[in-house]
């Protein structure tokens, strides 16, 4: 075989170690996912333990901005990680980041309440929380180039799409542990404490992890460039002030944002709009999704399979454009699957707001008697409509044929039980079967969405760039702007009243994300990666 064969198709002559590089690359993923979910699914827990107290809906958004900030802080662990993985190599970058991520999370798990310590508490939180952001950003680029190094040019997005099945087994497993944790204890004892228990299986999961990693080699194609003299001296000028490459990274970050929020808004977000707006018990909840998300994980390497033969683009596209056209009747569905008594009730005996200069405070108590009545109704799961007041003074609300001044929180109770609000769902109602087949077919659509993405990326980039290449688009979409969408989209709700009006920003982002991919990206799954 002659060296040009060699530069095409590597990956056939390593077909074990290709094996191996899969197992370990996608086992890292998946725990390191584990971390990070395990703080999200918990963040109404850790709105009562590291937040003053007064306002539990500001409360539970500072909790989930939190949760945001180890997505916020993710472009500068892409800087960090890219440039060394793509100066020094993947496999050592690899393994520092799993040790951070395994290390910051067990450490969660043993800080102080705010009751404990006050204001420190949520400062310690925050700041193990900018390391798991910091060790996840240079997690997955170098995971992507990895794989994707190790592999012939037929089979990488079977491959790497066992990567992207790493959040959704990630965040199947921290359903389970929270789960096992839940049953074993009290409620009373698994809110006062039980909670930490999670976080500390993570040491289990660092040392395995981090033993596989040690058994791996080198990339067979940066240990080549390496050899050869072909490494970047600066990847992250190279990637940033080159306009061929900054232009591909744009393009990148829009793409990686689409498939980003259309997986969020089928594993994560849906947890909270079940658990917060449905009023669905948590255990129920969590058993529907983690079902869901189970039957879809081999749907990874089945879209990631068809990539390689059909191309990325059209799997992406067909997967957005899916999600794009079928959330809002999704979610709207669930509801009335779930709760149908609130769904009758919101269509029955409206809801509405009537007053002026509200001016609701996310993170402290609401002052004004609109700020209280909006916080009330968030807190009842109650979409309203919101209509100036021709007066400065005062506030009222409707609910179907009755009007009530000023801020009653005791009528305001009875007028909703009235109307035929419930107070939370009643499982006797509820159509398990629909709701589950709605929660799988969001699944389905989104392991579509996101299987080729791994392989998208890197065959988008230079070998001498690919780790940083990689690493910062994707911690900008997926991170950034699709890490933030359980805040946001709490917060919209919040502010305007529509349980469902925050499903507008994951449908505009992935509506921009197939524009981008049909008009402005050209097929890839045919690029010699090894270059």
């Amino acid at each position: 075989m002659n060296m040009a064969q060699m530069k095409i198709d590597p990956g056939k002559a390593r077909n074990a170690e290709g094996g191996k590089v899969v197992v370990a690359a996608s086992l890292g993923t998946m725990f390191e996912w584990y971390d990070f979910f395990v703080y999200g699914s918990l963040a109404a827990v850790f709105s009562a333990h590291f937040f003053p107290a007064g306002n539990e809906t500001g409360a539970f958004l500072a909790s989930l901005a939190t949760f945001g900030v180890g997505f916020a802080v993710r472009p500068f662990g892409a800087v960090l990680f890219g440039q060394i993985g793509d100066r020094f190599g993947r496999k050592s970058t690899l393994l520092a980041t799993i040790i951070m991520m395994g290390l910051a999370t067990t450490l969660i798990g043993m800080v102080p309440t705010y009751a404990a310590i006050g204001l420190a508490a949520p400062i310690i939180l925050v700041l193990l929380r900018l390391v798991q952001g910091l060790a996840i950003s240079g997690e997955y680029g170098g995971a992507s180039a990895y794989v994707s190094e190790y592999f012939g040019n037929r089979n990488r997005g079977l491959a790497t799409s066992w990567i992207q099945s790493g959040p959704s087994i990630g965040f199947l497993l921290s359903l389970a542990a929270i789960i096992f944790c839940s049953s074993i204890l009290s409620s009373a004892d698994f809110t006062a404490w039980g909670w930490r228990l999670p976080f500390l299986f993570s040491i289990i999961l660092l040392l395995l992890s981090a033993y596989i990693r040690t058994r791996l080699s080198e990339s067979p194609v940066f240990a080549r460039a390496k050899t050869s003299g072909d490494l970047s001296s600066s990847p992250v000028a190279e990637s940033l002030l080159r306009w061929e490459n900054l232009k591909l990274i744009i393009v990148a970050t829009v793409v990686a944002a689409a498939q980003a929020v259309v997986w969020n808004v089928a594993h994560f977000y849906v947890l909270f709009f079940l658990t917060q707006e449905v009023k669905v018990a948590l255990s129920t909840a969590y058993m529907l999704i983690g079902l869901s998300v189970l039957i879809s994980i081999p749907l990874y390497p089945l879209f990631g399979a068809i990539s390689d033969k059909v191309g990325r683009r059209p799997v992406l596209i067909t997967g957005l454009l899916l999600s794009v056209f079928t959330l809002m009747p999704t979610y709207q569905g669930l509801m009335k699957s779930l709760n149908p008594a609130l769904a009758a009730a919101t269509e029955k005996n409206p809801v509405v707001l009537i007053a002026s200069g509200c001016n609701l405070r996310l993170f402290s108590a609401p002052v004004s008697d609109c700020d209280k009545a909006k916080d009330f109704l968030y807190k009842a799961g109650v979409s309203y409509l919101s209509e100036t007041s021709p007066s400065t003074a005062g506030m009222t609300l409707k609910v179907g044929d009755k009007t009530m001044s000023g801020f009653n929180l005791d009528a305001f109770r009875a007028a909703l039980k009235e109307a035929g609000y419930p107070a939370s769902a009643d499982p006797k109602d509820a159509n398990y079967l629909q709701a589950f087949c709605l929660l799988l077919m969001l699944a389905v659509f989104a392991a579509m969405a996101c299987a080729p993405i791994a392989t998208f990326l890197a065959e988008m980039f230079p070998a001498r760039l690919r780790y940083t290449s990689i690493s910062i688009p994707y911690s900008m979409g997926s991170g950034v702007i699709g890490g933030f969408f359980p805040f946001v989209g709490t917060a919209i709700i919040v502010t305007t009243g529509s349980v469902f009006g925050s499903l507008w920003y994951p449908i505009i982002i992935a509506a921009i994300g197939a524009v981008v991919l049909l008009f402005i990206v050209g097929e890839t799954n045919k690029k010699d990666i090894h270059t």
